[in-house]
């Protein structure tokens, strides 16, 4: 019988024995799944918000334990005005963060793919983008007092920026040498946008809505927590000021649970939106 096969050495080094494959295999450990250790370690924050309070750690009068906060929730959602709220806050969302995302992705677009149009706009985008949008707030009540206008003004402002600066990011990704092959074969400008810079950017734009729609949901609940616009903002400021401290938890776990909806979501989106796309098949480019 011939034994184990011989692995090529070196050059000037004698053949070296492949043992290995005679080696028992160490057992592959099987990892907890993600979705398992997230599940746990809300149930851990949960355990802890009901035991602190009842132990004296937190004092109970401005910490509800997390069964009260429960039965709060389950009264809420019994409420139409509750419901309203939700429907208002979401309509708020949904317009002013459609609003910014077509005109981010128009106006990267046609920023971005020209030199003279960057450098041309460079200063002004570095000057407003860093402007907080909860500054805007006086100017919002000035202008449109407590109307869904102004949830917008805010909502628009604050989701504008994370788009446009994606975009001009994934148009600046375009390769210079797809770029003149592309003017070789003597395709025009919308061709070069649908066929060129919208694969190569669309990554950068999913990035850039994702992140956007995270920041317009908190500037909708913002406005309507210091304007007064309806929506969630509204109710959960009434619920502090008259006191009902449960109930004022319960609805900031509700805007929690609406802000994880919302990244669920757009997550699915990009997933689907770039299926094509390496880094969603787990590759790595070439």
């Amino acid at each position: 019988m011939s034994g184990p096969p011989a692995v090529v050495s070196p050059a000037g080094s004698p053949p070296v024995s492949d043992t290995s494959a005679a080696l028992p295999r160490a057992p592959r450990r099987r990892s907890v799944p993600q979705v398992v250790l997230g599940l746990l370690g809300l149930l851990a924050l949960v355990a802890l918000v009901e035991i602190l309070p009842r132990i004296g750690v937190l004092p109970h009068e401005y910490f509800p334990t997390s069964s009260e906060i429960g039965s709060a929730l389950v009264e809420l959602v019994g409420q139409s005005t509750f419901w309203t709220a939700v429907l208002d806050t979401l309509q708020g969302w949904a317009l002013g963060l459609a609003i910014a995302a077509v005109a981010g992705v128009v106006l990267g677009i046609l920023i971005g793919s020209s030199r003279i149009t960057r450098e041309l706009t460079a200063s002004t985008i570095e000057f407003l983008r860093p402007i907080p949008s909860v500054a805007l707030i006086p100017i919002a009540v000035l202008l449109f007092g407590t109307e869904i206008e102004s949830k917008l003004l805010l909502v628009v402002y604050a989701s504008f920026w994370q788009v446009l600066i994606q975009v001009l990011y994934g148009v600046q990704d375009i390769d210079p040498v797809a770029q003149d092959t592309a003017r070789a074969y003597g395709l025009g400008r919308w061709a070069r946008v649908r066929y060129l810079t919208w694969p190569t950017a669309l990554p950068y734009v999913m990035t850039g809505l994702r992140l956007a729609a995270a920041v317009a949901l908190i500037l909708a609940v913002t406005s309507e927590l210091v304007i007064g616009n309806p929506g969630l903002g509204k109710l959960l400021g009434t619920a502090q000021s008259s006191g009902a401290i449960a109930p004022t938890y319960a609805i900031v776990v509700v805007t929690g649970i609406l802000g994880v909806l919302v990244n669920l979501v757009f997550r699915a989106i990009e997933r689907r939106a770039l299926s094509w796309h390496p880094s969603q098949r787990g590759e790595l480019p070439a």
